[in-house]
């Protein structure tokens, strides 16, 4: 069976308003063993003032790999979101993101389609998609980096929609990032929907959601940037655990929650399970 690592999404810092670092640092003391950063294109004031955690892939890529090399804790992945469907924006985008996480050992980068142009056909969306994943596709196969498809706009809001998006491009770096929140959220079983990716599970988002919030939300949005604290919502984490064990890999559980208290208790939770 494979094994379940426990790791963190740095969204969990959004608003200590601190820098990369401090994140990495606060990770490691609550014991997690990975860490998944997220980065940017070109330079942006919070960042570089020192009050939020995104890197820019404008700097040294080392700068994250000294960072938790330092802290003692590993790479799952880079959290690099572009709108698949806008290829202006994604296609260079995602292949410097690849690049980048290849020379720091980031085995992947997760991302989704984002929200689509206003005036674009579903099917030119397909087609504008299949277009950005055959280049990153091409960049991210001599380089062994798995590209990351997750469940958070229009289309891949659905097991079928998220399926199709993954069938466009025939590549073994195409993977899933399944998100366990945004799947509840959507208003489909999350669990029966991990069941049928879990054998092209690259890395989990391991997104909680509260009780309020899945009164509100649940079948009227397609996603939410963090959840609650793991073992505080609606996720049944026994039955996660008990599926991503038949994944051909190990599996990192990428915990994407608001606060620093909300990352302390989510490990808790999730150790307690993980025997």
């Amino acid at each position: 069976m494979s094994k379940i690592l426990l790791g963190i999404n740095l969204e969990f810092v959004r608003h200590e308003d601190k820098p990369f670092e401090w994140a990495v640092e606060k990770a490691a003391e609550l014991g997690y063993e990975y860490v998944e950063p997220m980065v940017h294109w070109g330079r942006e004031l919070l960042s570089e003032a020192g009050y939020f955690h995104s890197v820019s892939m404008l700097d040294d890529p080392f700068r994250i790999k000294n960072a938790c090399d330092k802290a003692g804790v590993k790479i799952s992945g880079l959290s690099t979101h572009t709108p698949l469907c806008k290829p202006e924006i994604s296609c260079e985008y995602l292949k410097q993101a690849i690049r980048f996480a290849a020379e720091i050992g980031a085995p992947v980068v997760n991302t989704d389609e984002g929200p689509k142009p206003v005036w674009t056909s579903e099917e030119e969306d397909h087609v504008l998609m299949r277009y950005v994943l055959k280049e990153a596709a091409q960049v991210a196969e001599p380089r062994g980096i798995k590209i990351g498809i997750e469940p958070h706009q229009q289309y891949s809001k659905t097991p079928q929609g998220l399926d199709r998006i993954y069938h466009l491009v025939d590549s073994p770096a195409i993977g899933i990032n399944f998100d366990t929140g945004n799947g509840y959220l959507g208003g489909q079983d999350p669990y029966t929907w991990l069941e049928n990716v879990v054998d092209r599970l690259v890395h989990l988002h391991a997104k909680d959601i509260s009780i309020q919030q899945s009164e509100t939300e649940r079948g009227t949005v397609t996603g939410t940037p963090v959840g609650c604290a793991c073992g505080k919502g609606v996720i049944d984490w026994q039955r996660i655990i008990d599926i991503c064990r038949h994944s051909p890999q190990d599996i990192v559980f990428s915990v994407e929650c608001g606060t620093v208290a909300e990352a302390e208790y989510s490990i808790q939770h999730l150790k307690s399970l993980n025997n």
